[in-house]
């Protein structure tokens, strides 16, 4: 159980991972996570599942090697095994057909935005895709991504792949040219921010799903709490999604830098 049986590389730093859950890939929803564990003392890492087959029982996760623990996932090879793999947690997306919906994902925050952007499509939406990075290295998924939505758009920070500018400049120039009935938004805090300022100008509902620090998963320990409208939430149990224009980002960054 939970055996990787396929691995490869979107980067240097980035690794995807299809492991065996068979359990978990039938329950599983757009928006739903994990909670894994690499080894018996390893720290309990919660990764949005990026895609699921249940025929083959497995389900797909995104790694980015940014500190020890995920360092020793991604150390890992076909053929290993994890030690937990706990699941599916959070609330699933709210999928509905609504009209036009833009997509727009930060780095490895695109992997959790590729099972909305199907099930969108899927319930009848037009998507379109804004996918963004530092440079074209680090764009992820682009051709899974084109496969479900009606026009992708590439921003890149240096300008080595599409166009030059932040996740904002491509959504706004959505905005700007037609009618958008909702936003998703996943990717860094920071990012999450300025597209829920950018959508709330142009009174845009738009969905975000943060990305706390998290241990327990199941909304007993309080670490991923944030202010929503006001009220404390658990990103694990309410969430990971929220009204964009409702999160306190200013307050869940703060809690983010705890263990800096």
């Amino acid at each position: 159980m939970n055996e990787i049986i396929e691995k490869s590389y979107f980067s240097e730093k980035v690794v995807k991972m299809v492991v065996k859950a068979p359990d978990i890939a039938k329950a599983r929803k757009p928006g739903h996570f994990v909670i894994v564990r690499a080894c018996e003392n390893g720290e309990r890492i919660p990764l949005t599942i990026a895609d699921a087959d249940t025929r083959a029982g497995s389900i797909t996760l995104v790694v980015q090697d940014i500190g020890p623990s995920t360092h020793i996932i991604c150390g890992l090879e076909v053929g290993q095994q994890l030690t937990d793999v706990v699941g599916p947690l959070g609330r699933a997306t709210d999928i509905k057909k609504v009209g036009t919906v833009v997509c727009c994902g930060g780095g490895v925050g695109v992997a959790p935005l590729l099972p909305i952007i199907k099930a969108m499509k899927q319930a009848g939406n037009r998507v379109i895709s804004v996918l963004a990075a530092r440079n074209k290295s680090l764009i992820i998924l682009e051709e899974e991504v084109a496969k479900w939505s009606d026009e992708v758009i590439i921003m890149t920070d240096d300008g080595s792949y599409g166009s030059k500018g932040l996740v904002t400049q491509g959504v706004e120039n959505v905005l700007n040219r037609e009618t958008v009935d909702e936003v998703v938004t996943i990717g860094p805090a920071v990012m999450m921010k300025f597209v829920a300022a950018l959508t709330a100008r142009y009174n845009v509902p738009t969905i975000c799903s943060l990305n706390t620090i998290m241990v327990d998963g199941t909304g007993m320990c309080g670490a991923c709490r944030v202010t929503v409208g006001g009220k404390m939430r658990f990103v694990c149990v309410d969430g990971p999604e929220f009204d964009a224009s409702l999160v306190d980002f200013d307050e869940m960054l703060l809690r983010m830098r705890a263990y800096n």
